[in-house]
């Protein structure tokens, strides 16, 4: 927890305190209070803003010159990109050439160095492990280091409080996961600031590798022949740092389907006005979609990203229901 309240101190400034909003007509579709965390509105687009900037400027003096390497469906690589031009690092980004093409883009205006590799057939962490060997430069991984959590966590500190100032607490909290770095960071700030608030990961269908894992208390992997549109939450496996985390704080896990994520992208554009991409949405759809009782009950809920492509989301709100 001190590392979350020390994040939050270093985010000061650099991070958009992101607004947590309620809508009654959301409140009167689901029968409950739902508060959203909008990471949408963060810098860059997503809550990964927060724990890149949390690592970067915790780089030493030798380490900022031969400049940092990620890898990254998109979200984690715009993060890592901006925030290394904060601080003057240069930046080198591994990147699925599947990925959307606005997260691709947005990452080179940035001014990182996209490499682009076939996600199934190659292995990315081997591709930053070799530029990194080579340029003398710093993993920043995706999830799974103590700076990273600690950084995302922030939005767990900022939502304990924005209810508070709302004269309310919540009975539980639905957070996305990949990796598990946002869900884990905010469970660290919840345990401390929140303990009675139930925590639940959110994930596609055939990527629930964290729910299964919490139910058989160990990290399984997904199928290598498993695919979703939630393209910000396609791991292989927990992270080792972010699953010790949540098997001891989360409360369980909870699934959606692709159309389930679609329909909530839709009802968040056409009734709540906000873009969500399909990874950032899933909490949504599982309140949408009744996947947890949330009748009497006060939850909150993580939107966790908004960079979605043009053309997938045209195809996804259109025809208006």
């Amino acid at each position: 927890m001190a590392d979350v309240t020390a994040a939050a101190e270093c985010l000061r400034g650099w991070a958009v305190r992101t607004p947590l909003l309620e809508y009654p007509a959301l409140n009167t579709k689901v029968g409950g209070r739902i508060l959203l965390k909008v990471e949408a509105l963060q810098r860059t687009g997503s809550f990964k803003f927060r724990g890149a900037y949390n690592l970067l400027s915790q780089l030493s003096a030798t380490q900022r010159p031969p400049g940092v390497v990620a890898y990254s469906s998109g979200n984690h690589a715009q993060g890592v990109a901006a925030a290394a031009r904060l601080l003057g690092l240069p930046a080198v980004i591994v990147m699925p050439a599947d990925a959307p093409a606005i997260k691709i883009a947005n990452t080179r205006r940035y001014g990182a160095e996209v490499v682009l590799y076939d996600r199934y057939t190659e292995d990315r962490a081997k591709i930053a492990a070799a530029i990194c060997a080579k340029r003398g430069a710093t993993l920043v991984r995706p999830y799974d280091d103590p700076r990273i959590i600690a950084g995302q966590g922030t939005v767990g500190l900022e939502i304990i409080a924005q209810a508070a100032a709302l004269e309310t607490s919540l009975d539980a909290l639905l957070v996305s996961c990949g990796g598990g770095g946002l869900i884990a960071g905010c469970a660290l700030a919840f345990a401390e600031g929140s303990p009675a608030t139930q925590l639940f990961a959110v994930e596609p269908e055939q990527f629930d590798d964290t729910r299964r894992s919490l139910a058989a208390g160990r990290r399984l992997s997904n199928d290598p022949a498993a695919r979703s549109i939630c393209d910000a939450l396609l791991v292989e496996t927990p992270g080792r740092l972010t699953f010790a985390i949540n098997r001891r704080y989360l409360a369980g896990g909870l699934t959606v389907s692709d159309e389930e994520v679609r329909a909530a992208m839709a009802y968040a554009f056409h009734t709540l006005k906000l873009v969500v991409e399909p990874g950032g949405v899933v909490t949504l759809a599982a309140i949408l979609a009744d996947k947890l009782p949330v009748a009497g009950r006060t939850m909150g809920i993580v939107l966790s990203g908004g960079n979605v492509d043009p053309s997938l989301f045209a195809g996804v709100i259109t025809p208006i229901p």
